[in-house]
C-alpha cells in the first residue's frame, strides 16, 4: 500500500502502481527463495487492507512460528514506512528504521513506491516480494509443509477458477474502487468509480443472501479479499473517500456478512480500527489537509450476533479454527468496542 499510487499520474482517475517485486517463496525455491522456517518476515502495515490480506492468511493458516511479523508505524514520512513503533525506532530483527532500507538492499537504484505487505529475506535483509495478491496465494499453495495441523484449503484446486472470478471482479471495482473513487480527480472519474463500486456491492449483497460463504461452504481466498476493505468501509471509505451511497451497517447482508467473518479466529483479531483511521485521516492530507482523526463510528456493532450460521457453510472445512493469537501480535488498540476504536 502506497499514500498515492501512482503520482507522476496526469490523468484524472487514480492509477495503481504495480507490483515491482515479483519473486515466489515456493516449495521448491524455484526463483531462488525456498519455503523456509525462520528465514522471512512479514512487514505489514495493520492500516493497510492489502497487507491485513496476508495478516489474516498467515493467522487461518497457522504459519506464526514460520514468518515472523513486522509491524510499520501507521503514520508515515518522506521515506515511507517506518519502524517507530519498535524500541529505538529500528524493527528489532531486520536492525532497519524504514522499510526502505530492504528496498534499497534489493535494488540500490530503486526509486519508486515502498509498499506493504513486503517479505524480506532476514539473513541479507533484502526484499524478497511486494506482490500483495501472489503473496497470500502462495502462503495458501507453497507453505504447505509449515501449515498448522487443521489449516483450511483457502484456494482449493477445484475451485481455482470461481474464486479467481469474484475476486477479480472485487479487486476491480471494490478493493481498488474504493480509491478510484476517493483519489479521482474529476467529478466524471469519481462517478464512474462509485457507480461501479456500487454495482458490485449490490451483486455480492445478492450472491451473499443465499450462501454464507463467496465461493464453496468454506472460507477461501476470495473471503479475505473481501473482508479487509469491508471493515474499513464505514470507518474510512464511506466519507473520506466519498463512498456513501450506504454504510456496511444499513446493508443486512454484507454487514452481517462482515461480522460473521470478523467474529472468525483470524479476522477480527488481526484489526486495528486506530491505526486504519489514523493512517487514512492523517496521511491523506490532499483529502483531509486538517488530519482530524473522527472518533466514530462505534465499533461495538461487530460484536453483534450475526445468525449466518442458519445458511450453513463449515467456516474451516475439514480443518479447526486458529488458536489465540500470541500476546504481542493482538492490536493494542482499536479492538471492537475498544476505547478510542
Amino acid at each position: 500500500m502506497t499514500t498515492v499510487g501512482n503520482p507522476g499520474s496526469t490523468t484524472a482517475e487514480y492509477e495503481r502502481a504495480p507490483s515491482r517485486f515479483t519473486d515466489r517463496i515456493t516449495a521448491d525455491g524455484r526463483d531462488g527463495w525456498p519455503a523456509e522456517a525462520g528465514r522471512y518476515r512479514l512487514v505489514v502495515s495493520r492500516a493497510c487492507p492489502w497487507a491485513s490480506r496476508a495478516l489474516v492468511v498467515r493467522r487461518l493458516l497457522g504459519l506464526e512460528d514460520a514468518i515472523s511479523l513486522a509491524v510499520v508505524d501507521p503514520l508515515q514520512d518522506e521515506r515511507s514506512w517506518r519502524f517507530t513503533l519498535d524500541p529505538d525506532g529500528r524493527d528489532p530483527v531486520l536492525g532497519i528504521a524504514f522499510l526502505g532500507e530492504a528496498y534499497a538492499a534489493r535494488d540500490p537504484g530503486h526509486d519508486g513506491g515502498i509498499s506493504v505487505p513486503a517479505l524480506v529475506d532476514v539473513p541479507s535483509g533484502r526484499l524478497v516480494t511486494n506482490d500483495y495478491a501472489q503473496i497470500t496465494l502462495d502462503l495458501a499453495t507453497e507453505w504447505t509443509a509449515l501449515h498448522r495441523e487443521g489449516a483450511p484449503d483457502l484456494y482449493p484446486e477445484p475451485l481455482r477458477d470461481e474464486i479467481d472470478e469474484v475476486a477479480e471482479d472485487v479487486h476491480r471495482n471494490l478493493n481498488n474502487g474504493v480509491y478510484l473513487a476517493g483519489f479521482a480527480k474529476s467529478q466524471r472519474a469519481y462517478e464512474r468509480a462509485y457507480r461501479n463500486l456500487f454495482a458490485c456491492w449490490d451483486r455480492l449483497s445478492e450472491r451473499l443472501s443465499t450462501r454464507r460463504y463467496l465461493v464453496g461452504d468454506t472460507i477461501t481466498e476470495a473471503d479475505v479479499r473481501l473482508f479487509t476493505t469491508l471493515v474499513r468501509f464505514d470507518a474510512v471509505y464511506h466519507g473520506h473517500f466519498k463512498c456513501n451511497r450506504n454504510k456496511l451497517a444499513e446493508d443486512p447482508v454484507l454487514w452481517a456478512y462482515a461480522r460473521d467473518l470478523f467474529q472468525t479466529p483470524g479476522f477480527g483479531d488481526t484489526v486495528d480500527f486506530d491505526h486504519i483511521k489514523r493512517h487514512y485521516y492523517r496521511v491523506h492530507t490532499d483529502i483531509n489537509p486538517t488530519q482530524v482523526v473522527p472518533l466514530g463510528p462505534d465499533a461495538s456493532g461487530w460484536s453483534a450476533p450475526h445468525h449466518r450460521e442458519e445458511l450453513g457453510g463449515r467456516p474451516f472445512g475439514d480443518g479447526t479454527p486458529p488458536g489465540p493469537p500470541a500476546a504481542e501480535e493482538v492490536p493494542p488498540r482499536g479492538r471492537a468496542g475498544a476505547p478510542g476504536a
